[in-house]
């Protein structure tokens, strides 16, 4: 007797983050931004904190957008719980980030500074990132 196919369904609760960015992978607003070269999580922390070493380099001239918002909330249970009761509270909140997307942007300063910037801001990230120009700069 022929048994009937199975399909096997497994669950992906944390997500797969496949391809390229098709949306947010130009510089835009500003002059320069940190492009992201790898696929990943970026905490709401880790973005305050390179807002914060960009904004302190470039001694509050120009300008800085932040182009990812974190709205995928990220649940732990305590530790030492046991098994079900439920799904836990949110602990912190990450933005979803493909390769290619525009992290931040600054505008109004001179090159030396916005790469200056971007450089320690990157250094914050927890992936691989590079400085992108806006095409039509001209400076």
């Amino acid at each position: 007797m022929l048994q009937p196919k199975r399909t096997l369904y497994r669950k992906q609760q944390k997500g797969r983050i496949h391809g390229m960015a098709t949306r947010n992978h130009r510089v835009t607003f500003g002059d320069f931004g940190i492009k992201s070269l790898e696929a990943g999580w970026i905490t709401s922390r880790q973005i305050e904190a390179a807002r914060i070493a960009m904004t302190r380099e470039m001694k509050r001239e120009g300008q800085v957008w932040i182009k990812i918002f974190p709205d995928k909330p990220i649940t732990k249970k305590p530790a030492e719980v046991r098994m079900g009761k439920g799904k836990g509270a949110p602990e912190y909140w990450v933005a979803v980030i493909k390769p290619g997307t525009i992290l931040f942007e600054v505008g109004g300063v001179d090159r030396a500074t916005a790469k200056k910037a971007l450089t320690l801001a990157a250094q914050k990230l927890p992936f691989v990132t590079r400085i992108s120009e806006r095409p039509d700069f001209e400076g």
